[in-house]
């Protein structure tokens, strides 16, 4: 039923849990876990927690030295968290995968979901950024309206 999972991980407490679930997934219906982490190099930029304005950002075009470096530091961290998450997944002799994209990352999980026919997206309720959430919306929710297959948000 469940034999290929595609699991997003951001190195928050609810992507541990929805890892952990996912393993149990993977066990029970001798699946294979393919690992996410999608990471973004635009960054916002807020002077204040209470704005409710839309906070600058800096982007590729604003200085390309920032740019480079905040691009490498999120690749860097993206890759630390995919390899903390292949280790658990091995440690309970899971067949899995890793993959690391930039971009947005709800369309970035879901056009894996389509494009490698996943039967089944894993995804934590809330990842590191509440503000980013507000902002922007949800990854769980996003990824939930747009998936073409099931989604299950673990919290």
């Amino acid at each position: 039923m469940f034999s290929k999972i595609l699991v997003a991980v951001d190195g928050s407490e609810h992507s541990s849990k929805a890892l952990n679930c996912s393993m149990e997934l993977a066990e029970k219906f001798e699946g294979k876990i393919t690992l996410i982490h999608v990471y973004s190099s635009v960054v916002p930029i807020t002077a204040s927690m209470d704005t409710l304005t839309t906070p600058p950002t800096i982007s590729p075009h604003s200085s390309p030295a920032i740019a480079a470096k905040i691009a490498e530091e999120a690749k860097q961290r993206g890759q630390r968290i995919l390899d903390e998450a292949e280790q658990t997944v091995k440690q309970r002799r899971i067949a899995v995968e890793k993959v690391l994209k930039e971009g947005d990352a709800v369309r970035e999980i879901v056009a894996m979901a389509q494009d490698r026919k996943f039967d089944l997206v894993v995804v934590g309720h809330r990842g590191w950024s509440r503000l980013r959430e507000f902002l922007l919306g949800g990854v769980s929710e996003g990824v939930s309206h747009k998936s073409p297959c099931p989604v299950l948000i673990v919290k």
